[in-house]
């Protein structure tokens, strides 16, 4: 039995979980997420507790039942709170500024860069190097962080580029140096 799956995933006061025709809905005060449950796995509520359970052993079923109940816990955990995720651009001349449904970063390179911010995603600049996305959607939160991370990777040599905030970016020796 999966350590992760057995654990049930307790329902926090405000959000309400639907569970029909083979799907789990999460509603809560931000949103509304749904999420198809394949075949093999069973979903129940049970109290304040959802619980996840597998119908049989098969190898494909034991895989997925973890991630399942992971996956839930998100559901929950987003349409209550939210995920968020902060960048930081590191370099002389490199700033970030919001242009109406698009986030233009200037970089380092002759243009400045775009990206359309998808639908149910909030992007903000608090500062000119720093930029928050923030979601109901972890994975959809991740996803256009990586993007924007993907625009400009740290550097090894000067450590210039977007990284996570927080994120060490580890520094090679220039070649002069290295002797």
């Amino acid at each position: 039995m999966s350590r992760i799956g057995k654990e049930p995933v307790k329902i926090v006061k405000g959000v309400e979980v639907i569970i029909e025709n083979g799907s789990v809905s999460v509603k809560g005060s931000k949103e509304k997420l749904s999420l198809e449950i394949p075949e093999g796995i069973v979903v129940e509520i049970e109290g304040e507790t959802v619980v996840i359970k597998r119908a049989n052993d098969q190898k494909l079923v034991r895989s997925l039942h973890g991630t399942i109940r992971v996956l839930i816990a998100n559901m929950i955990k987003g349409v209550s709170e939210g995920f968020k995720k902060e960048l930081q651009i590191v370099g002389v001349g490199y700033k970030t500024k919001m242009d109406g449904n698009a986030l233009v970063l200037n970089v380092g390179f002759s243009h400045p860069v775009e990206i359309k911010i998808p639908e149910g995603l909030k992007v903000t600049t608090p500062a000119i190097n720093r930029i928050v996305v923030e979601g109901v959607d972890k994975q959809r939160v991740g996803e256009l962080a990586a993007v924007i991370r993907r625009v400009k990777r740290p550097e090894p040599y000067k450590g210039k580029g977007i990284r996570y905030l927080g994120e060490e970016v580890r520094k090679k020796v220039g070649k002069a140096l290295a002797k």
